[in-house]
């Protein structure tokens, strides 16, 4: 094998052998578990929930995890020419060999990567045609709040935080695999017992019917002691819950090359379009002196010189003073930095920037999504601008440099006026450190359009076609004649087909798959994304996607409604009634 990763770019993607690796015994194991994730090694070693899962799953006795990542193109050729099989990092083994098969599904382009890795490892896309000969393959992740796209391919979904559900999904596979395997049950009644754990739905065990309108009329389980609904999981405690001190160190450079430190889970504010506020909530914080003790422990295990503190709104943190104020203490003389993903301008915030600042230096990032009030009005953001600007001098008195704002475009009740203001609102940032360096500042904007997700107060919306979303890019980049000020949108087609999946039901299945056929991979990476592939499916598919964008009505049945996210469709409807008022 050695000799034909000479033959590829970037093989320490696939040696393994990481500082603090698992080294399990494969062979003496009772339960093999493949943790998959659909995209490159980088990527998927910058996710802090594989890390998690992957040292749970192998501090439990008699189980044993190893890993596995999407193959870059050139990887993917020589495995295609049967000289090499897809094989695990940890112990080189082909997934056939393992008895369940585990994906994480955070980004819905990253499903025909979720395909390719069951096909490159010999394993039947479909759950139908899996028998007990082959692993049972489960998924989870943010994409699974609407998990009926891929409906066809996942036997079994776990809906919200899976740390304490695999657990339980292991030990039941422990006690009934036997019995599955030997042929005394089958895989229906295999299948059924997993459901009786809080967040697991099994889709082949529900039926769902469709008008002539294409319209969802009827979601219903085929047992009488099944759930019709499934409530979401949630971990209560996250001062008491798992946390990965043994902290894999890859041998190259990966995207958040750095430790991540979850300070908290869910988010205080209520901002309507926000999805991950459902899925992570209820809102939940981790204490003081376990932040410090973690970050204490992690840099001992790793010697990484920057620890990022992640959060949905990491800065809400109601003792984050104090949580930076110990860190500061902690690696006083030993330059590690201490950065927030997102900072939310509060009066306080100049005063973290200042405390960050005595570490290492690092940019500012504010996410205030829209630039106008009456826009942000409309999104619920909690984004005060004069305190905004106090926050952002006291930030520039204190040495930064560089500012990243993040803005949506194609937002309910949008004019051209409000796409103007997000120009406004860079130069004004930018101009403000002329009163302490004689200097505007750079100024980066990232621009998305609003994809209108499932279970947010936004899911009734339409969303806007390709063409409009170009057009107001467009519009931007022209009026746009600062050179201190650079403007980077996401892809209009990719924002499109986000939506188009995100917003899907379960016929969207054999559109994912005829996508996947014609070689579709990577789909979230430009350099490999190809519109017309995905259309062409849609259309021999007989299916128009631009339907699942349309504006939905107050009583229409969506696909997603079987799940119980925690908030419910009553207030969701009452936000959204706000929002239009």
């Amino acid at each position: 094998m050695d000799d034909y990763l000479l033959q590829i770019l970037k093989p320490a993607r696939y040696i393994g052998e990481e500082w603090n690796i698992s080294h399990k015994d494969f062979n003496a194991a009772e339960v093999k578990f493949a943790l998959c994730f659909p995209d490159l090694y980088e990527v998927g070693m910058s996710n802090l929930g594989i890390r998690i899962l992957y040292g749970i799953l192998n501090q439990m006795p008699q189980v044993v995890c190893e890993r596995f990542f999407s193959p870059a193109i050139d990887m993917e050729g020589l495995l295609r020419s049967g000289k090499l099989q897809l094989f695990s990092l940890e112990s080189k083994k082909t997934l056939r060999e393992f008895d369940l098969v585990g994906f994480s599904l955070g980004y819905e382009l990253s499903y025909t990567n979720v395909l390719n890795l069951l096909d490159l490892g010999g394993i039947p896309l479909k759950s139908a045609l899996r028998d007990a000969s082959f692993p049972l393959v489960i998924a989870g992740g943010p994409c699974v709040l609407n998990p009926e796209p891929m409906h066809e391919f996942i036997d079994i979904f776990v809906i919200g935080e899976a740390e304490e559900a695999l657990q339980e999904i292991v030990g039941l596979y422990k006690i009934h695999a036997a019995d599955f395997k030997a042929g005394k049950i089958s895989k229906e009644e295999f299948l059924l017992k997993f459901c009786g754990i809080e967040g697991v739905y099994a889709p082949s065990l529900y039926t769902v019917s469709f008008d002539q309108e294409g319209k969802q009329k009827e979601f219903k389980p085929k047992y009488a002691n099944l759930k019709a609904v499934v409530k979401k999981r949630s971990v209560k405690d996250l001062n008491q819950s798992y946390f990965p001190l043994d902290w894999l160190v890859p041998f190259i450079q990966v995207v958040h090359d750095r430790l991540i430190l979850e300070i908290m889970r869910g988010c205080p504010n209520q901002c309507r379009f926000c999805q991950a506020r459902t899925l992570y909530s209820p809102f939940r914080i981790r204490k003081t002196e376990a932040v410090s003790d973690l970050a204490c422990k992690l840099y001992q295990n790793t010697g990484y010189e920057e620890i990022s503190l992640v959060g949905l709104s990491a800065s809400d943190h109601p003792q984050i003073k104090e949580i930076l104020g110990n860190l500061i203490s902690l690696f006083e003389g030993k330059k590690v930095s201490v950065s927030l993903p997102s900072i939310k301008p509060r009066e306080m915030v100049g005063e973290l920037a200042s405390l960050i600042s005595k570490i290492k230096k690092t940019g500012l990032t504010f996410a205030p999504e829209a630039a106008s009030e009456k826009l942000r009005k409309v999104l619920n953001k909690d984004f005060d601008i004069p305190e905004f600007l106090r926050v952002l001098e006291q930030a520039y008195q204190a040495g930064y440099q560089h500012l990243k704002l993040y803005f949506m475009i194609g937002l309910p009740k949008e004019e051209k006026d409000d796409l103007g203001s997000i120009l406004d609102f860079a130069n004004n940032a930018s101009q403000l450190r002329k009163k302490t360096s004689g200097f505007n500042a750079q100024v980066n904007i990232s621009v998305n359009a609003l994809i209108p997700k499932p279970h947010t107060a936004f899911q009734w919306f339409g969303m806007e076609g390709i063409e409009q979303i170009k057009e107001k890019q467009g519009y931007l980049r022209k009026l746009n004649r600062n050179k201190k000020i650079k403007l980077s949108f996401h892809n209009a087609e990719t924002s499109f087909l986000e939506g188009v999946i995100a917003r899907g039901d379960r016929r969207l299945s054999q559109v994912i798959e005829s996508a996947f056929r014609k070689g579709a991979r990577f789909d979230g990476w430009q350099e490999h994304f190809n519109f017309a592939r995905w259309m062409e499916a849609f259309q021999e598919a007989g299916i128009a996607p631009e339907d699942f964008l349309k504006e939905k009505s107050k009583n229409e049945l969506l696909a997603w409604d079987f799940i119980d996210s925690g908030v419910s469709k009553e207030a969701l409807l009452n936000d959204y009634n706000k929002s239009i008022a």
